[in-house]
């Protein structure tokens, strides 16, 4: 490749803010739950990456020819990759995308196509934009893709902080995961945390029905929670985990939990997780980005109760690693349902998609 800038490229990063920043230089776009990818196209020659400067394009057929047709002849990209459906982005099905086999990848591309967002542009031509102003960046990017076709999308963006309110509540149905702020005169920075994201955060009770060791301290440290909610019909489905703990509570966590390891196995709702059942996550399963990764657990009896923040629940289970937030000495766990969790109709995404 020719361009200004060779692969890979250390992607510009966001921080944490909890409300929505109102600043006549800021710059706002929906946050998009999905891959980020950055594209480098030099005519026929196209390489995507991940924000970890992995290679991409293998697993997305479909987006690397789409890319071929409808990008500009010479520039980078950053963006986000998605699979949009009527109910909404699906980031579920966009991990099972990732898959080593040839001959799956071209099926599942067929069967569950991935769309492209772009929502940057760092280079064009001959041209590092990355000193240039967003705002310039901006305009060039709505230049270069005013013709552009499906799978390819341009971001909505928005210089109202009203309208970035009005996105941050009716979009979150839709899946996306909040709103990104961009200073209208900055350039880009990679590795930088030099946009904001605003994010939802909400709390749940959960039942405690296990936990992992700490790679650093087996039978002595707590490395994670692990974390259940019941369906509708009683049985205890595994939701995710809460790991935000300091040395020296992984330790106490070890202490405060060893009277709940007598019988554990008893009537636990787990204890067969290795079969598991079609539809429903356990504990134990392999890890679909690192096969080597031990994701042995250790039963508890189901007794505890803890209350943690979350962003959003998708297809059952919490989308990120929880925070834990206290214990919940007043609550039983079969009061932790999934009916305690709010729920946001999804919002219209034919405006941007056409589904």
């Amino acid at each position: 490749m020719t361009l200004p800038i060779s692969p890979p490229l250390e992607p510009m990063l966001a921080k944490l803010a909890r409300q929505m920043p109102a600043d006549d230089s800021l710059m706002y776009e929906p946050k998009w739950d999905g891959f980020r990818a950055i594209v480098f196209k030099d005519g026929d020659e196209i390489f995507i990456q991940s924000r970890e400067k992995k290679p991409l394009g293998r697993y997305f057929p479909e987006v690397v020819e789409a890319i071929r047709k409808n990008f500009p002849d010479r520039a980078i990209v950053d963006g986000e990759i998605v699979i949009a459906t009527e109910d909404g982005l699906d980031f579920s099905t966009l991990q099972l995308r990732l898959h080593p086999a040839k001959s799956r990848v071209k099926k599942l591309a067929s069967e569950t196509p991935a769309s492209f967002v772009a929502f940057d542009l760092v280079a064009e031509g001959d041209d590092d934009l990355t000193n240039v102003a967003f705002e310039e960046r901006r305009r060039r990017l709505e230049a270069a893709f005013a013709d552009v076709a499906p799978p390819i999308y341009l971001t909505p963006i928005t210089s109202d902080v009203e309208v970035a309110r009005d996105w941050f509540a009716r979009f979150e149905g839709a899946g996306l995961d909040g709103v990104i702020a961009k200073h209208a005169h900055q350039g880009y920075e990679p590795k930088k945390r030099a946009m904001l994201k605003i994010k939802h955060r909400r709390t749940a009770d959960c039942v405690v029905a296990g936990f992992r060791w700490h790679k650093n301290g087996p039978g002595e440290l707590v490395g994670s929670l692990l974390l259940g909610l019941f369906d509708e019909e009683g049985a205890l489905h595994h939701v995710g985990i809460t790991s935000s703990f300091k040395m020296a509570q992984r330790k106490a966590l070890a202490q405060e939990l060893a009277p709940l390891f007598e019988d554990a196995l008893v009537d636990h709702p787990w204890a067969s997780w290795a079969e598991a059942e079609e539809g429903r996550r356990q504990p134990g399963m392999a890890s679909r980005w690192n096969a080597t990764k031990d994701l042995s657990w250790e039963p508890l009896r189901a007794e505890r109760v803890v209350e943690v923040a979350y962003d959003n629940l998708q297809g059952g289970r919490f989308r990120h690693a929880t925070t834990f937030v206290r214990w919940r000495p007043d609550r039983t766990p079969a009061t932790c349902t999934y009916a305690q969790l709010e729920v946001t109709p999804p919002y219209e995404l034919k405006k941007i998609f056409a589904i």
